[in-house]
């Protein structure tokens, strides 16, 4: 469904060119849910919105359902939905409205478009608010009038930018169930951007994770964690004891890998509960105050941080792209 080779895209700025994108290959197949995973800023909107033919790419080349993106970007309009970060509803029209309309300016006639705003309303659990201004509405059932909107004309292939940012815990459940029906009911084609660990981990079959412009990883959630073999061991210490830290538990046989943190160090051993107490009483004859210990199974953040050496959560030094 997509096949994409060397995208690159290069904003200019007053400090010179920034690099967004520099050279990703991607290939999504028919009927997957892929994630683009990433922290702020990491280029996960630049690529899509670059897929989506809102942006023209500074290198590379890509065909989205079926479609050359450059020489035929009117074709990849035609078959996608895309459901941008911010929304593109009128907070002053009725939701009904809104979705006539964005029916109507694909070809559909004005009773196919009633008809399909009313099977969507109740399939996105949106029900009688046809007749509800969207201003009124609560920001789940906003962001299932931008998907909505998104599925009038019954893509193939459906873009969703950051889908569940802002909404509350229990909305963004809801909203999940629904992207997994998109998929499951309907064979939709979904490519989402999200920098939530846990979006990625319960929707994606498979996730590209993606840092400072390029792919440093992809694969399942399983596989991804599977590159971390054996468990994590964290210990909290003071900072200037940190590389003294690092350089001592690189030497002890426990230690498969070792790589400092924010506020500390972070050790991957064959099994935490037998392995984290003979490092921790080599760091301690050593005269280093241990603060905390923590003991865990690897997850997608930790993943990134080996790739990367910070938290998925952090968001690239100087970044201004998504």
């Amino acid at each position: 469904m997509i096949q994409a080779r060397g995208l690159a895209r290069t904003f200019k700025a007053r400090g010179g060119p920034v690099e967004a994108v520099r050279g990703i290959d991607i290939a999504v197949g028919a009927g997957e849910i892929v994630g683009l995973l990433g922290p702020n800023g990491a280029g996960k909107t630049t690529t899509q919105r670059m897929l989506a033919t809102l942006l023209v790419p500074t290198a590379g080349e890509a065909t989205v359902a079926g479609c050359d993106l450059r020489r035929d970007p009117v074709g990849v309009r035609r078959q996608l939905g895309y459901v941008s970060q911010s929304g593109g509803t009128n907070p002053s029209a009725k939701v009904d409205e809104e979705l006539t309309t964005q029916a109507q300016l694909y070809g559909m006639t004005r009773a196919a478009a009633a008809t399909r705003a009313k099977a969507l309303r109740a399939e996105l659990d949106l029900g009688d608010l046809g007749d509800r201004l969207i201003k009124t509405l609560s920001g789940g059932q906003r962001r299932r009038v931008d998907i909505a909107l998104g599925l009038m004309h019954q893509p193939k292939l459906v873009f969703l930018d950051e889908p569940s940012t802002g909404l509350d815990p229990q909305s963004r459940a809801n909203l999940w169930t629904h992207i997994r029906r998109l998929r499951d009911a309907h064979g939709a084609t979904i490519l989402l951007t999200t920098h939530y660990l846990d979006e990625a981990d319960a929707l994606c079959d498979r996730i590209l994770i993606i840092d400072a412009g390029k792919i440093v990883a992809a694969g399942t959630p399983i596989e991804l964690k599977r590159r971390i073999s054996g468990d994590l061991v964290t210990f909290e210490l003071p900072t200037a004891d940190a590389e003294r830290a690092a350089t001592l538990l690189r030497a002890r046989s426990e230690a498969r890998e070792v790589s400092p943190t924010a506020t500390g160090v972070r050790v991957v051993v064959e099994a935490g509960e037998r392995d984290a107490l003979p490092l921790m009483r080599a760091l301690d004859e050593a005269g280093i105050a241990i603060g905390s210990l923590h003991v865990a199974h690897p997850s997608l953040d930790d993943v990134f941080l080996t790739l990367t050496g910070r938290s998925l959560r952090d968001a690239p030094e100087g970044a201004t792209q998504n």
